[in-house]
């Protein structure tokens, strides 16, 4: 299955999840005479989140890799396969092959094709995981820095969805500026952890 469709599958839950409502592809309105003021009913596009979401683009892309590395895997191994059943096929028409030994053959060629089928539906189930493991994430981040951002912006609710509205009441580049920000301080944060602990580690080894 291909990555974008796993990406459509999962996306399209998360928002039934978290919306209870359709979104679809209006765009964004990218400037506001104003910011709303406190009390106000304000709305935020989801679908035009996640896609300018820095959070979910690196993931994305990751799991991109991986998928292109699983499939050249299985690719190479099917290639492997279909090679040596067209050798096992022209050793059986020239008569290459004792009965036993076509019989024998045949049985590890059976073995491998159900291995390969076997790891292909592995592989896929495993993707299949990862890739809601990583929308949870994006959602989890997205849910989390909302509920603090309306701590401090205090609106008397923020509606999840895409509709006809005062672009003046729209706040989804707003939170789309204040997602990308944190997330690239909790990156040089995590950077700067991970080197500390690994400077720690060597001089603990040099000791």
């Amino acid at each position: 299955m291909k990555i974008k469709t796993l990406l459509c599958i999962a996306l399209a839950a998360a928002f039934a999840v978290s919306c209870n409502q359709k979104t679809n592809n209006n765009t964004v309105s990218e400037g506001q005479s104003s910011a709303p003021q406190a009390g106000s009913i304000v709305y935020i596009q989801l679908d035009s989140i996640v896609a300018k979401y820095d959070m979910f683009n690196d993931l994305k892309s990751e799991l991109e890799e991986k998928v292109q590395k699983i499939q050249n895997e299985l690719q190479s191994k099917g290639r492997a396969f279909e090679r040596d059943v067209k050798d096992f096929q022209n050793k059986i028409q020239k008569g290459l092959m004792t009965q036993s030994e076509a019989e024998e053959k045949n049985r590890v060629l059976g073995n491998r094709q159900a291995d390969l089928q076997n790891l292909s539906a592995q592989k896929e189930a495993e993707i299949q995981e990862e890739n809601a493991v990583m929308m949870n994430k994006v959602m989890d981040a997205i849910e989390t820095f909302v509920k603090k951002y309306n701590e401090e912006k205090k609106y008397s609710m923020i509606i999840t969805g895409v509709f006809e509205g005062d672009p003046n009441l729209n706040i989804t580049n707003d939170i789309i500026e204040g997602l990308n920000e944190e997330y690239v301080k909790n990156k040089k944060k995590a950077v700067s952890s991970e080197t500390e602990t690994e400077t720690k580690t060597e001089e603990t080894q040099a000791k």
